[in-house]
């Protein structure tokens, strides 16, 4: 029996990525293109088994988790597929193929820009 390989997604190029999205909302209003990526990466997160895929993988000890480690989240191994290319496809995870394994990881800076999109600026 052979199997074969599937390519992965390309990661998206660094200024479509949610690092390089958006300064605080309540900095200024977004412009309609910085709207358009900042729904992309909340829509892919809007779905629970999307938030939690996406937590077990930024909160697994060393910020990279094994497809194998992820999958018990109450659906089919091709739905958590589907579900962790979305992510992919937002900019939210990115991966790397180990033998016949995948191991997914949360950039630092993909937390860093959620958490700077959503802080309140200091008022003085």
């Amino acid at each position: 029996m052979t199997t074969k390989a599937l390519p992965l997604p390309l990661p998206l190029p660094p200024s479509e990525t949610p690092a390089a999205c958006c300064p605080p909302l309540s900095e200024r209003p977004l412009t309609a293109e910085e709207a358009e990526r900042t729904a992309i990466m909340f829509k892919a997160l809007g779905d629970p088994v999307r938030l939690r895929l996406f937590s077990l993988v930024a909160s697994h000890e060393g910020g990279e988790a094994c497809v194998c480690d992820i999958s018990d989240v109450g659906v089919s191994q091709p739905t958590v597929s589907h579900h962790l290319k979305k992510l992919r496809e937002a900019g939210l995870l990115s991966s790397e193929r180990r033998g016949t394994w995948v191991y997914y990881r949360v950039e630092p800076s993909v937390l860093a820009a959620m958490g700077r999109l959503l802080t309140h600026a200091a008022t003085a």
